[in-house]
C-alpha cells in the first residue's frame, strides 16, 4: 500500500500562517531572560475545570440554538475519509459516529463497537462487534460493511489520512454485526488511535463521493442541513439518534473568523454564542466580562525549534544547537507572551502522552537546556563556524516572536541571528519539502498535534523516512535511533515500546536534532447563557455539545 507523504504530513501541522512577505529581523524585543519582564502567572488549565450543569426545563433547552465562530477557515471537507484539516472535522465529528472515541482523559471508549475488541495472532487480529439498530441519518443501519469501508476507504483511494491504516492487511466482515481486520504487522498505535476511525455509510458514499463529501450522512447525533461554501455549515440535532445522552442543542451554526481582534468583538458584541480559541492578550479582558465565560483544555500539541543537522550548518555541530537552547528561556518567553495559551515543555512528546505512558520526566527534566547564556556563549565561541550567520525561519505569528527572542539572546552574547518570517505555507515550502540547504534555514519553528500514542510525534517528526515529508532537521541519529523508533511502530508490547520510546527521547533530548519549547492549549469563549460547555483536548471535538462528560444548551431565561 502507497503512502502518500506530502498530503499526510499537512494533516498534523499545527495551525497556518497569514500571508507576510519575508523580512530579516534581527530581534530586538522582550525581555532579558530571567523572567523580570514577564507579564504574569502562567494559567493552569485544570482551574477552569467548571462542574457539569443540568437544566431546570429540559424541553426549553431542546429549543437551543447556537452559533460557533472558528477560528480558521475551513477545507469544506466533511467526509471523514478524506477531511484533512481539523476545522472541518470539528463539524464531521457531530454528524459521524466513531467506532470508539476519546474520553476528556483522552483515552478510548466504545461508541459503536460494543466493547474493545478480542485480539488473536500476535496483535495483529482483532474480531469487533457494533451494536444492532444504529441507523444513519437517511434510515440505512450501520453494519459491519460500514465500518469495514471506513478502514479500508483511505487507502484504496489513496486520501490524505491513507498512512492510518495503511497497514491493514484484510478485513473480513463475518457477519452485519462481526468484522475481522488483520494486519501486516503489530502497529502500536492501534490500540490508542486507530480504532477511533468515523463510521461512513458506503452504499450512499461510494455512489457519489463527491456530492457525500458537501452533503455528508453519517449516524451521529446532528444531521447536515445547510452549507454555502465559505460561509457557513448549519447542523440540526437528529432527533432518532440511537444513543444517549440526546443532545439538548437543536441547530447549530458554523462560521469562522481568522482574526483575532475581529473574533473577539464578535463574543463581547453578542453577535456569536462562542469563539474558538481566546487570543492570548485578550483572555483576562473576555474572563472579566460578566456575561461571558473562559474555557480552556490542555492539548497533545508541541511547538518544537528544528535545527538543519545537514552538513554544512552551523547547527550540524550539536554543541552549537546546545548552545542556542541555552541561550534563551523557554519559561520566561511562555510567561511573557502566551502565559494564558500555552506551558513551557521539556519532552519531544506531549505532556498528556507523558501521563498516560508514565515516562520518567524527573530525569529528562535534567537533560532540558537551562537558560544559560555563559555556557551557550562558551560552546558556540569553541564550535560554531568563523563568521557564523545562521538563519531563523518562522511563520508570521506568535512563534515568530520565539524566533526573535532566540535571535535577541544570541546577539546580547555577540552572535548574529537572521530572523525571516514568511506565510506558512512558503516557509513549509523552504523548510520541511526541502532539501535542507544551509544557506536558508539552520532552524524554524512549526507545531504538531499528536495523540495520546508516542509514534505519534515520533515518526513523523525524528524518522528518517519522515525527511522532506514531516521534518526537515535531517538528523542522522546514532545506530539505534530510527531502528528503535520503527520497532516502538511495530510493535504491541507496551514495556517494550516505552524502552524503546525513552532511549529515543533521550536522545533526542542529548542531541537536540529539535527542541521541544511549548504546548498550546484548546480554548474557547462562551456567552454566559451557554450551559455545560467543557473543552475536549482533541481539539477536532470541539465544540462537544454531547457526551457523557457535557451536553451543551443555551439558557434564554
Amino acid at each position: 500500500m502507497r503512502f502518500d507523504d506530502n498530503e499526510v504530513s499537512r494533516r498534523w501541522l499545527l495551525a497556518t500562517g497569514a500571508s507576510v512577505s519575508a523580512v530579516a529581523v534581527a530581534g530586538c524585543i522582550g525581555g532579558n531572560g530571567n523572567g523580570e519582564d514577564a507579564s504574569g502567572e502562567i494559567l493552569d488549565p485544570e482551574e477552569y475545570d467548571y462542574d457539569r450543569e443540568e437544566p431546570d426545563d429540559e424541553d426549553a433547552a431542546r429549543e437551543s440554538t447556537l452559533v460557533y465562530t472558528q477560528e480558521l477557515e475551513r477545507d469544506e471537507d466533511f467526509d471523514t475519509v478524506v477531511s484533512n484539516d481539523a476545522y472541518s472535522v470539528q463539524v464531521a465529528n457531530l454528524i459521524f459516529d466513531s467506532l470508539y472515541e476519546f474520553d476528556y482523559e483522552y483515552e478510548l471508549q466504545p461508541k459503536v463497537a460494543v466493547d474493545f475488541p478480542e485480539v488473536e495472532r500476535d496483535d495483529t487480529r482483532y474480531l469487533y462487534e457494533i451494536h444492532e439498530g444504529i441507523e444513519f441519518h437517511n434510515g440505512d443501519e450501520l453494519t459491519a460493511s460500514d465500518v469495514a469501508h471506513s478502514f479500508t476507504a483511505p487507502v484504496e483511494e489513496e486520501t490524505p489520512n491513507i498512512s492510518t491504516y495503511d497497514m491493514i492487511d484484510e478485513i473480513e466482515v463475518i457477519d452485519d454485526y462481526q468484522l475481522q481486520v488483520d494486519l501486516e504487522h503489530p502497529y502500536g498505535p492501534w490500540e490508542m488511535f486507530n480504532q477511533g476511525v468515523s463510521i461512513v455509510p458506503e452504499d450512499v458514499r461510494t455512489d457519489d463521493p463527491e456530492a457525500f463529501n458537501e452533503d455528508p450522512i453519517g449516524s451521529g447525533p446532528f444531521e447536515f442541513v445547510d452549507f454555502e461554501y465559505g460561509e457557513y455549515v448549519e447542523l440540526e440535532r437528529f432527533d432518532d439518534y440511537w444513543d444517549e445522552p440526546q443532545p439538548y442543542v437543536q441547530h447549530i451554526r458554523f462560521e469562522d473568523n481568522v482574526d483575532d481582534a475581529s473574533r473577539v468583538s464578535e463574543i463581547l458584541a453578542g453577535d456569536t454564542d462562542a469563539i474558538g480559541d481566546v487570543p492570548n492578550d485578550d483572555w483576562e479582558t473576555l474572563e472579566d466580562e460578566e456575561d461571558i465565560r473562559v474555557h480552556i483544555a490542555e492539548s497533545p500539541s508541541v511547538a518544537y525549534i528544528y535545527f538543519n543537522c545537514n552538513e554544512g550548518a552551523g547547527t550540524a555541530d550539536p554543541n552549537v544547537r546546545r548552545a542556542i537552547a541555552h541561550a534563551f528561556s523557554a519559561t520566561d518567553y511562555v510567561e511573557t507572551y502566551l502565559n494564558n495559551a500555552a506551558m513551557p515543555l521539556v519532552t519531544p512528546t506531549s505532556r498528556i502522552t507523558n501521563e498516560l505512558w508514565d515516562f520518567p520526566l524527573d530525569e529528562w527534566e535534567e537533560l532540558y537546556p537551562d537558560y544559560d547564556p555563559d555556557l551557550a556563549q562558551e560552546l558556540l565561541d569553541e564550535h560554531a563556524p568563523d563568521d557564523w550567520n545562521p538563519t531563523f525561519l518562522a511563520p508570521d505569528d506568535e512563534r515568530a516572536t520565539l524566533a526573535e527572542r532566540v535571535a535577541t539572546r544570541l546577539d546580547e552574547i555577540g552572535y548574529d541571528m537572521q530572523v525571516q518570517t514568511m506565510d506558512f505555507g512558503a516557509m513549509l515550502d523552504q523548510t520541511i519539502y526541502s532539501d535542507g540547504d544551509p544557506d536558508d534555514y539552520e532552524a524554524y519553528i512549526v507545531g504538531w498535534t499528536g495523540g495520546p500514542d508516542p509514534d505519534q510525534y515520533l515518526y513523523p517528526n525524528f524518522h528518517e523516512s519522515q525527511e522532506s515529508v514531516n521534518q526537515g532537521h535531517f538528523y542522522e541519529g546514532s545506530d539505534d535511533f530510527h531502528d528503535n523508533i520503527l520497532e516502538a511502530r511495530e510493535s504491541a508490547d507496551h514495556d517494550e515500546r516505552e524502552a524503546l520510546y525513552t532511549d529515543v527521547i533521550e536522545e533526542i533530548l542529548e542531541e537536540l536534532p529539535a527542541l521541544p519549547v511549548f504546548t498550546e492549549h484548546n480554548s474557547m469563549a462562551t456567552g454566559e447563557h451557554i450551559k455545560d460547555v467543557h473543552v475536549h483536548p482533541q481539539m477536532q471535538y470541539n465544540p462537544n455539545l454531547v457526551h457523557d462528560g457535557a451536553n451543551v444548551w443555551v439558557d434564554d431565561e
